[in-house]
């Protein structure tokens, strides 16, 4: 079994670990000799992956990973944390080899990504409002009004496409920071009028930052989240390795016993 060797990376951006591009996943061996994998994740969206008081990073999708490591030989897995909007590029560009990071499996990336067939977790797409705000409870509400946004995520994406049919589009504003706690800031003070997103994870930094923003309606839609790989052969190697790995930790409750203990619920899909 592998030795649990992490390193919890700080705040590393995509420049950072600009030196690993020329190296295959081959090429990257532990000094246990394990082949290592770079798994990118982001250091500012609790409790899925962020960065504690000590710049370390930790959350329930990295637990996950911890969890996967434990029962698979031959591989140690490294964290990288690397911003939402340099995340797919990274692993395109073989910076990193996996994502671990509340990615959803949506048509549009399975057709360029590698997903594992087996999902880690159950999300909730929800909107939230500045407290008191009653205007807005559904996704046609959104209709000609500012929602903040982050580039190429799921939550995103699902507005866009709304868009494309919609009477009035919603008038999306993308984020330049890429921190979803800036835009729920940016929906208490009126700079947009709605965010859409995970609401394990806005409630979370609407307590930590004690914002007057609510989430109000019912779930927009029910994602399966998975392990994003690169298409080819070594991803695919990967994949069937991880897969069996996943559906033990679902099956002896692992999976569970994490989500309940980052989350306070069970999230965990069949």
């Amino acid at each position: 079994m592998t030795r649990n060797q992490y390193i919890l990376s700080s705040l590393v951006l995509l420049g950072s670990i600009g030196a690993l591009g020329g190296c295959s996943s081959e090429e990257a061996v532990s000094a246990t000799g394990d082949q290592v994998i770079l798994v990118g994740t982001q250091n500012d969206y609790p409790p899925f992956a962020f960065a504690d008081d000590n710049n370390q990073l930790t959350g329930y999708d990295v637990d996950v990973v911890k969890a996967i490591d434990e029962q698979l030989d031959g591989y140690t897995f490294e964290f990288v944390a690397v911003p939402w909007d340099s995340m797919f590029l990274a692993l395109e560009s073989n910076k990193i080899q996996a994502i671990a990071d509340q990615v959803a499996k949506t048509p549009e990336r399975q057709e360029k990504y590698l997903f594992t067939d087996e999902s880690y977790f159950a999300a909730e797409t929800v909107i939230a409002v500045a407290s008191g705000r009653e205007d807005i409870q559904t996704i046609e509400d959104l209709e000609g009004k500012a929602v903040g946004a982050l580039a190429g995520d799921s939550y995103t994406l699902l507005l866009e496409e709304y868009n494309e049919t919609a009477d009035e589009p919603i008038n999306l504003k993308y984020s330049e920071s890429g921190n979803p706690s800036e835009i729920l800031q940016d929906v208490q003070n009126g700079r947009v009028d709605a965010y859409v997103n995970d609401p394990i994870m806005m409630n979370e930094v609407l307590e930590k930052n004690d914002l007057g923003v609510e989430i109000v309606g019912q779930s927009l839609v029910n994602d399966d989240m998975g392990i994003v790989l690169k298409n080819g052969e070594d991803g695919e190697e990967l994949k069937a390795l991880l897969d069996p790995i996943i559906e033990q930790l679902k099956q002896d409750g692992t999976l569970s016993e994490l989500s309940t203990k980052w989350t306070g619920g069970d999230y965990i899909p069949e």
